[in-house]
């Protein structure tokens, strides 16, 4: 009866063996497939980040070129806007000689004539101009409708 046991136990032992090796080409085969997806994943995956690293490249060009346009029409901008508050002094500068070189002296020669108007007209009766009396005919005109 011992070497029935002893027989049993080598039988178990076989096919615990056979089961071990068998999990063993399982899971090296399991491997090689999982290496296999992760090759082929990297494969599809690896144009996709060169397009990526391509696509932000130029977008950063992109935002560099449209940065400096932008401090381009800045100091554009700013040099209209400047020669634009220059003009504006200069036409206010011009304006004020204009009000001081021919408005005062023109204000002031008004005076002047106004003053020798009233010197003439003092001595002398002030004359009226004779007032129109309406006539007949011209009530008759107002009185009209038609």
């Amino acid at each position: 009866m011992n070497d029935l046991f002893l027989g049993l136990i080598a039988l178990a032992v076989l096919v615990m063996a056979v089961v071990q090796v068998a999990a063993i080409v399982f899971a090296a085969r399991a491997a090689r497939n999982v290496g296999e997806a992760v090759s082929r994943l990297e494969r599809d995956v690896r144009p996709i980040v060169t397009n990526l690293q391509t696509i932000s490249a130029d977008a950063a060009r992109a935002i560099a070129s449209a940065t400096a346009q932008v401090e381009r029409m800045q100091k554009t901008l700013d040099v209209v806007l400047e020669r634009v508050d220059t003009a504006t002094v200069r036409v206010e500068q011009t304006l004020q000689t204009i009000q001081e070189g021919i408005l005062v002296p023109a204000r002031e020669g008004f005076g002047v004539l106004q003053m020798i108007r009233s010197f003439f007209s003092s001595g002398r009766p002030s004359r009226t101009a004779p007032r129109h009396r309406p006539t007949p005919a011209d009530d008759e005109d107002a009185l009209f409708i038609g």
